[in-house]
């Protein structure tokens, strides 16, 4: 069994500009790819953490978000435990 890591993914609020999102959706027609309606950018953070992934690490994590992997103004983030191969 692999180490356990915590993932916060990070996503602008639905109601806040996403420029390099838009650059991204006016780019993929020009180079041939159809049918995708929207992108939105965002920030993905793997965390490895001693020891077991426990309610009191995943709280420190939530902490942590919220104080600087997220601008929460602006940005949303939700947590998972991946589980490495």
């Amino acid at each position: 069994m692999g180490v356990p890591k915590v993932v916060v993914d990070v996503m602008p609020k639905p109601e806040i500009l996403d420029p390099q999102g838009k650059a991204v959706l006016g780019a993929l027609p020009r180079l041939g790819f159809e049918g995708v309606t929207d992108v939105r950018q965002g920030k993905r953070f793997e965390l490895q953490v001693a020891g077991d992934v426990t309610d009191e690490v995943l709280a420190q994590v939530h902490q942590m978000a919220e104080t600087l992997l997220s601008n929460p103004v602006i940005e949303y983030y939700a947590l998972r435990i991946e589980q490495d191969a």
